[in-house]
């Protein structure tokens, strides 16, 4: 068997991880092995480091070097394991978040990002990538308006990265379909405007092609 890593992307509020969580009991019903994990987190140091990086401030490159210790912790623990024994891996975010937060949102360099990825991911041949992401894309407006539909105040219980102000969401969702035009094979972009059935059959037939 062959395993299959599958990552969700998107801004906070465009629905990924509602997609995630449809798309992890879609495959176990279909009698596939599946592991449902995220990033920052998936696994006890990562949890903890999540922690720290949507609650304390910190220097940029700090926040970058977090993100992807916890990354490698991630892969080394939990991804390379599971895909090994012919699991499917599906994780809320991955490293397509790390280029489109703290490269696009925060500007850090693109080039230290991908000597990041390089380092953590292996190169060429050998970097770890996923099979399939799905950055499910929706104006900031829009995503907004979901979240506070959600809580009832987008400030209330709003992680870091949540409070800052539109124009860094408005960066992060560029840097998202930039990734996406710089690599159309494996990234999907998703109409998050759509219905949830629209979605789940998209997600569906995107699934079905993998195994």
């Amino acid at each position: 068997m062959t395993g299959r890593f599958i990552t969700f992307e998107g801004i906070d509020g465009a629905g990924k991880s509602s997609q995630h969580a449809w798309a992890v009991a879609h495959l176990r019903e279909k009698g596939f092995e599946v592991v449902s994990t995220r990033e920052p987190g998936g696994t006890p140091l990562g949890e903890k480091l999540r922690g720290l990086l949507l609650s304390e401030p910190m220097h940029l490159e700090t926040e970058a070097l977090l993100m992807f210790a916890a990354r490698r912790e991630h892969i080394e623990t939990v991804i390379r394991p599971a895909l090994t024994r012919g699991a499917w891996v599906l994780s809320d975010r991955f490293t397509d978040a790390s280029f489109a937060y703290q490269g696009g949102g925060r500007g850090l360099s693109l080039n230290k990002l991908r000597q990041l990825e390089d380092w953590v991911q292996g190169e060429g041949a050998h970097s770890l990538q996923p099979d399939r992401t799905f950055i499910f894309d929706l104006s900031v407006s829009e995503a907004q308006q979901r979240q506070q539909k959600r809580t009832g105040d987008t400030q209330v219980g709003a992680d870091r990265f949540e409070q800052e102000k539109l124009d860094f969401h408005e960066r992060v969702r560029a840097a998202y379909l930039e990734r996406a035009r710089e690599f159309p094979q494996r990234i999907c972009v998703v109409d998050a405007r759509q219905s949830m059935l629209e979605i789940n059959k998209l997600l569906k037939n995107e699934l079905a092609s993998l195994c």
